[in-house]
């Protein structure tokens, strides 16, 4: 793939997909995968669908300068707002990228990557919040529990399955094992260094200088 496709600055990689009612940009390498995990899921009582897909570069990037402006919370590890006054660029930095990824590095950006959930389980009335207490003890837990049976089968994994001190644990958020890892070999540090060069984001100088760190600690460190 080459770095604008790695880094979502373009849709050239990508097919649409019917998944429900919706159609998603997906990478083409995975469209059946998705569609079986989609049937699987349905023959076992589960009305299968995706919060969220393919995200491009632009869209990350309002998400990333909305936290670090203040205009959208940041959040804990607990899923609790952070006074951001209390905050240092770094300390905001590092707590943003708990459950928000830099722009350029999203695996959103890789149409191979998707946050789901069970329509059928979603109580009425209620907004999917995508936090760990809704897969892990809350309404999604059944469709959790099911996905950790048999997402390996279909080709998919939870790339943040543990906790491993980068980013936090996401229970709704499924990967294409070969696809992504393709694509993960692929975004080095100097692509994503040479894309944010292009177009910067807030806090773009404690972004580079930290980048190295970033790209260890929150974008190569995955769950296996």
């Amino acid at each position: 793939m080459t770095p604008e496709q790695l880094s979502g600055q373009t849709q050239s990689h990508l097919t649409n997909v019917m998944v429900g009612s919706k159609s998603f940009l997906v990478h083409p390498q995975v469209e059946q995968d998705l569609l079986g995990l989609v049937e699987a899921a349905q023959s076992a009582g589960f009305k299968l669908e995706i919060a969220s897909g393919f995200r491009d570069f632009e869209r990350q990037r309002l998400i990333w300068n909305n936290k670090f402006s203040g205009t959208t919370p940041i959040l804990d590890s607990n899923s609790q707002p952070i006074e951001p006054d209390s905050l240092n660029d770094q300390e905001k930095l590092f707590s943003i990228l708990r459950w928000s990824a830099l722009p350029g590095a999203s695996r959103h950006h890789w149409g191979c990557d998707f946050d789901v959930f069970a329509r059928n389980l979603l109580p009425i009335d209620t907004q999917l919040k995508l936090e760990p207490w809704e897969y892990l003890q809350g309404h999604q837990q059944a469709l959790y529990q099911w996905l950790c049976t048999n997402l390996e089968q279909h080709g998919f994994y939870f790339p943040y399955q543990k906790d491993l001190g980068g980013v936090a644990i996401e229970p709704w958020h499924i990967s294409h094992r070969d696809t992504a890892a393709l694509c993960l070999s692929s975004l080095s540090i100097e692509v994503l260094a040479k894309q944010l060069a292009l177009k910067p984001v807030l806090g773009q100088d404690v972004v580079i200088s930290n980048l190295e760190n970033i790209y260890s600690r929150f974008v190569t460190n995955i769950s296996d």
